[in-house]
């Protein structure tokens, strides 16, 4: 049997008859659902666990006075960002991990496996849709929940991720190749760009029975997500000629979720004529042109959201990244990253203006001069 091909046995019908029983099944028996995991015949650890340091980020007094809505402990290690901010010392990062299921069921984009089920991307409809056409002996699926919706996610989490399932088994991803992770321009407009550089060439599934399948637990920033991390940069730098200087701002304009920063083309410029810093629109640009100009950044610089990714992907150890914060939406998840990856982190906290607001130009270069020189 070849890695992935339409069931001999009974067709599509059998097993979409099947896909159906099983979920009218779990359905009836009432009972909490199990976490996938709970349901493995089999678990490894792929990575050990550590313990790091979270040092304080680089911030002027009175920012964080300035917060009006907090999205929230969001993300591994699952700490209120002001606390992150202010610095919280050791933190106990746990292991990266794998988990094999046997008979699995993926249907409509849900994985399911006896009283356990994971949603990893909306369903096409308000029933599900399920044509279970394929049967594969092994796969091992990277995608989650939240890199099918988020681009920074996919290309932070899940491409480093990517590697570990080609370890295991067919790589499978439920993103669709024209709706890979749609809820973003920026996804639509680079994922494929992304993928081709860095030789993904995963499995696109909505249904599927798996006789066995790896999942992986790799939320945890350990260090080996950080090499990880690191060889995906390196991949993206082998394509380009890249030369230090001083910094990249990446606009956001209006795109994605809006965070709306009014003077954001001002800073920009600002930034470049003052600082010599590079200017970047993601929106109007393909991977090589956003790649080549964050290449050799000492510093990246940008309001809070996914498009910042594109920087933080190949900054270097001991560079830093500036985050421009909207008061009423602070979040901190790239803090992670850059206490990971060796650099520095640092904030403006804006003001609201309208459905937007506005940063104190003084107060970003202020900021800037707080970090360490690089070398």
């Amino acid at each position: 049997m070849s890695d992935i091909e339409a069931v001999a046995s009974g067709g599509p019908a059998k097993w979409s008859l099947a896909a159906y029983k099983h979920m009218l099944k779990t359905r009836l028996t009432r009972k909490p659902s199990l976490l996938l995991q709970n349901v493995a015949v089999k678990s490894w650890e792929i990575a050990p666990g550590e313990t790091a340091i979270a040092p304080p980020a680089f911030y002027l007094p009175n920012q964080l006075e300035r917060v009006t809505g907090w999205a929230g402990d969001l993300f591994y290690p699952f700490e209120h960002p002001r606390r992150t901010m202010e610095g919280i010392g050791r933190v106990e990062h746990g292991p990266t991990r794998g988990y094999l299921l046997k008979d699995a069921w993926l249907i409509d984009g849900a994985l399911y496996k006896g009283n356990a089920k994971s949603w990893l991307s909306p369903r096409s409809g308000w029933l599900p849709r399920i044509r279970v056409e394929n049967e594969i002996d092994r796969g091992a699926l990277y995608c989650t929940a939240g890199g099918n919706k988020w681009f920074g996610s996919w290309l932070m989490d899940d491409c480093i991720t990517y590697p570990l399932a080609c370890e295991e088994g067919v790589p499978v991803t439920t993103a669709t190749s024209d709706k890979l992770v749609s809820t973003s321009r920026h996804g639509i407009l680079h994922a494929p760009g992304y993928e081709d550089w860095l030789g993904m060439k995963p499995v696109r599934l909505r249904n599927a029975f798996f006789r066995e399948l790896v999942i992986f637990d790799d939320l945890s920033q350990n260090r080996h997500k950080h090499l990880r991390f690191r060889e995906m940069g390196d991949k993206l730098l082998s394509h380009v000629n890249a030369s230090s200087h001083p910094g990249v701002f990446i606009l956001r304009g209006d795109k994605g979720e809006l965070r709306l920063l009014r003077n954001e083309l001002e800073l920009a410029e600002r930034l470049r004529d003052r600082r010599g810093f590079r200017i970047i629109d993601p929106a109007k640009s393909d991977v090589p042109t956003i790649v080549a100009a964050c290449a050799g950044a000492r510093t990246v610089v940008g309001i809070e959201g996914s498009h910042l990714i594109h920087g933080v992907n190949v900054l270097q150890p001991g560079g830093s990244l500036l985050v421009l914060q909207p008061p009423n939406r602070f979040l901190c998840f790239f803090k992670y990253l850059t206490d990971r990856d060796q650099q520095n982190f640092g904030f403006v906290v804006g003001t609201e203006e309208g459905n937007g607001f506005s940063i104190d130009a003084d107060e970003v270069e202020r900021t800037l001069d707080l970090f360490p020189a690089t070398a």
